[in-house]
């Protein structure tokens, strides 16, 4: 009777994990319809928050990625690959946690985008950004896929969801101007 519960166990293991991969596979392959695009948080970087001494260029005075989040952005830049993303447009936050995501996936040349600039600190820019986004993104042409790397704060302005480190969000630009998330990729 034990074979059989531990039989069940892995196909119901082995089933969840297709199922899984199907998600991933079919968010991704939503880059290409037209409609959607992705938005990621930057990958690991430890720490809370940005240093008091913060300069927007001059990486050693923001909290940066870790080795770990080097990483951790290489292997989902291999993701979108292996889904058939070889090619997109990344948009990046001029902060450099999000540039050297950007970067290191390896799937476009970041292209620095202010208006998903982290307003942790300065939660008063919240509105102002986010429909500055939101305009951005209604003229975006999203025949080819789009990638945008980003902070927590923005994508949980514009989404109401609230991201992991390196977590992607595939999103549907609605003809109203709506944006809904339709995916939500792990990547940890």
């Amino acid at each position: 009777m034990k074979i059989y519960s531990v039989l069940a166990l892995v196909l119901l293991s082995l089933f969840g994990l297709g199922s899984l991969q199907a998600t991933e596979a079919t968010g991704l392959a939503a880059l290409k319809s037209g409609k959607h695009f992705a938005m990621m948080r930057h990958a690991l970087a430890p720490g809370f928050s940005d240093p008091a001494n913060f300069e927007l260029r001059d990486c050693s005075t923001q909290r940066n990625l870790s080795k770990e989040g080097f990483a951790q952005a290489a292997r989902i830049g291999e993701r979108f690959r292996k889904a058939g993303i070889e090619k997109a447009q990344v948009i990046t936050s001029q902060w450099c946690r999000c540039i050297d995501t950007a970067k290191t996936l390896e799937i476009g040349t970041p292209q620095e985008l202010p208006a998903i600039n982290s307003f942790f600190e300065t939660p008063e820019r919240r509105t102002r950004q986010t429909e500055e986004l939101k305009q951005w993104l209604a003229k975006q042409d999203l025949s080819k896929p789009l990638v945008l790397v980003a902070h927590q704060v923005n994508m949980t302005a514009l989404t109401g969801a609230y991201p992991a480190s390196g977590e992607i969000f595939i999103i549907e630009r609605g003809e109203a101007g709506e944006f809904t998330v339709t995916d939500k990729i792990q990547t940890e």
